[in-house]
Formats: C-alpha cells, structure tokens, sequence
C-alpha cells in the first residue's frame, strides 16, 4: 500500500512531451517520515482484537509513499528518445523494501517517446485510473492518503499497479492528452486469463482541468506472484485487505468508471470527482456482484507560495446485486472529512499535517455490520475510524 502522487511520478507523460537534446540518467528519491495516529485499527489474533488505537512511525503513507530510483532517456534522434524508469519502494523504519519486497515494486519500465507522437511504455506501471483522474480528486490535489476512498475501491490511491502492461501516453494537444494500457494475461488453456486494459483522457485549459478514465481486469487475482490485478506482489499476496475488498479477490472480474473536475480562481481551487467500481461474480458471495459509488468535492487554498491548507468530504455506498442466490446483499454506506494543511519550508523540504475521520453504517456486503477503513490502512473493528498524521517530507 505504497503511496505516490501525479506531480513526482509522471514521467511517462513528460517524456511523451520534451524532445531530448541529449541522454541523461538521474538518481532520485523522496523521504515521507511521520508520526501517525489510528483511533481504531483491527487485528484480531486468537479471536481477540489485539488492534485498538495505535501510534507509530510511517514511510509509506504520507503524501508520497517513500522510494528511490533510476530514470533516463538517450536521445536517438529525430525527436525520439528510448526511456526507462525503475523505482523502488522504502520502509524507512525497518529499511525493508515496500510493494511486498519487489526491489522495483513501484514501477519498472522501458519505452520509446516521441516529441510528436507520444510514448510507448513496457513493463509494471501504474494505471489511467492514477495518470487522468487521480490530480483532479482530493487524493491528488492535496496530495495526502489520508484523503483517498474507503478502502481505495477504485485505486484512485494507487494501492495496485498494473503488471505485464503496454502503455501508449500521447503529446498534449491544445490541452488534451489520451492514454491507453493494455495488461497480457495468458493461462494454460485461457489466453485472455488474467489480462485486463485501461483508457484515459485528461484535459486542461486555463482554470479548468476535467478527466475520466476507465478500467476493466478479467480474473484479477492471478495463481502466482505478480500475476493479475489483485495479487501484484512477488510474494502472489493481494494487496487488498480488510471486510470491504478482501472476500473480493475471488471476484471474476473488475471494473472501474471515474471521473473528475477542478476549477481555479486565483489561490482557491475547487473540485469534484466521482467513482464506480463493480467486483463482478464474487465467489465468495455466492456469485454476486459488489458494486461501490462514491462521489467527493473539496476546497484547496493557496494562501501564500509556500503554504496551502485543505478541507474534503467524501460519500461512498454499497451493495451486492447479482444473479447469484440470495440476490442483493448489504446496504452500506460511508461519510468521510478531510483536512490538510502543508507548509514548504525550501524547495525540497516541506512539513504537514492531515486528518480524517470516517463514519460506516448499514450492513455489508458479507452480512455483517459494515466497519470504516479509510484508504486502505485495515479495518476499524467499529463503525468509526480516526487517522492523524504529522510528517516531514524532503527529496533529492
């Protein structure tokens, strides 16, 4: 659950958009420590909840997931270059690595991009999902994980990446950039097993900023490590967890539609966005489908160049609906609010501050009472959860 945002890892898209004059290869890194608070947090050892409140140093959660890595482009010319990136997940508290131990867990590719056509990407990378539509939602334009859906049901936070893709990032034109990725699957006797595609369109013209984008994987939890959607670790463990997406890994299908909007007027910015995600014939739920909508706004204030402070709120519901017995199943519904508020203190450095609170009720899609978790940090074992992070945050 390594966090990343727009701004910092685009570098398809600004490869896709810069002739190269010359080769190049630059060492990066971003370091996201913070003291971080959970009102609730359930782990259950024994039959009892050992979790409770917890207090703890976190790398991996902030407003970028802490990494380290490789990029760069030689010039071939005629406006084309070859490019690669490779970036690697840290937990800074136990110097292990993130992504479930992949050394380049966060993204691994290499490419050909053209200052007139566009790039041509292989390799582990993130989605549409994140690239379009992820910088118009508050997940983006605050920047923080402590903003992202309950239990980023439609990846808006970047919990998956996808493996095994063919990315193609076209130049911006007039405003308009479009981006379509296709995932191979294969399996012994099901070629189109396990493969899935994605296709976006993001476009900006002065204050105005719009995108949407759109997902589908076939059979997501694949049978082995960094197989499918679902089970991108080395390891084969899925990245979901808790009651909200856990018994959904057995889902045959996955499909997210999302959308949205900001509009600047000065320092104020304004936004919406809006989700729906549909995990198709659940084995686990007796074949049925768990369908999630959620619908955001949010209020950015640029108050002077180095500082911005934020307020969002968030409303999700769900409910299984589907052809297999016992037809619909679960009425859940969650509320969640935001603040942030961040402050540079040099180019490279800046400190903030957020909070959320989020508020589940109604009965979930596995028949129990339903249990907040925001992001994707675990489950509450109540109704309610509470996250408060303070952090610094440099890069080199």
């Amino acid at each position: 659950m390594k966090r990343t945002h727009a701004a910092v890892c685009g570098t398809a898209l600004l490869c896709a958009s810069h002739a190269y004059a010359q080769s190049s290869v630059t060492l990066y890194g971003i370091i996201d420590e913070g003291v971080q608070f959970i009102s609730n947090n359930k782990n259950v050892v024994n039959g009892r909840n050992v979790g409770g409140r917890q207090f703890n140093l976190d790398s991996t959660n902030g407003i970028n997931g802490s990494r380290w890595g490789l990029k760069g482009s030689e010039d071939l010319g005629g406006g084309l270059a070859a490019i690669f990136q490779l970036e690697s997940g840290v937990n800074l508290n136990n110097g292990q690595l993130g992504q479930g131990g992949a050394e380049f867990g966060r993204q691994a590719y290499v490419g050909l991009a053209s200052n007139r056509f566009g790039a041509i990407t292989l390799g582990r990378q993130y989605d549409s999902v994140f690239y379009m539509v992820q910088p118009v939602t508050t997940m983006g334009y605050y920047g923080s994980a402590l903003f992202s859906h309950p239990g980023d049901l439609d990846n808006l936070n970047n919990s998956l990446r996808v493996n095994n893709s063919i990315r193609y990032t076209s130049v911006k034109y007039r405003g308009l950039t479009v981006m379509g990725e296709w995932s191979l699957g294969g399996q012994p006797g099901n070629f189109t097993g396990g493969s899935g595609y994605n296709a976006g369109v993001s476009y900006a013209n002065g204050s105005l900023a719009l995108a949407a984008a759109y997902e589908y994987f076939k059979n997501p939890t694949g049978a082995t490590g960094s197989t499918g959607f679902f089970t991108g670790n080395p390891n084969g463990a899925t990245q979901l967890s808790g009651v909200l997406n856990s018994g959904y890994t057995t889902a045959s299908s996955y499909q997210v539609i999302t959308g949205g909007a900001t509009y600047t007027i000065g320092g104020l910015l304004i936004g919406a966005a809006y989700s729906n995600v549909e995990y198709g014939n659940i084995t686990a739920l007796r074949g049925n489908s768990a369908r999630f909508n959620t619908g955001e706004v949010g209020i950015k204030y640029q108050f002077t160049p180095s500082f911005y402070a934020g307020i969002g709120y968030e409303y999700t519901k769900g409910n299984a609906v589907g052809n297999g017995v016992g037809g619909t199943v679960g009425n859940q519904h969650f509320n969640q609010l935001g603040v942030m508020a961040d402050y540079f203190v040099s180019k490279r450095t800046d400190f903030y501050a957020a909070a959320t609170l989020q508020k589940a009720s109604g009965i979930s899609s596995t028949g129990g009472a339903a249990v907040a978790n925001i992001g994707n940090i675990g489950d509450s074992s109540n109704s309610r959860q509470a996250y408060v992070r303070l952090a610094i945050r440099t890069r080199f």
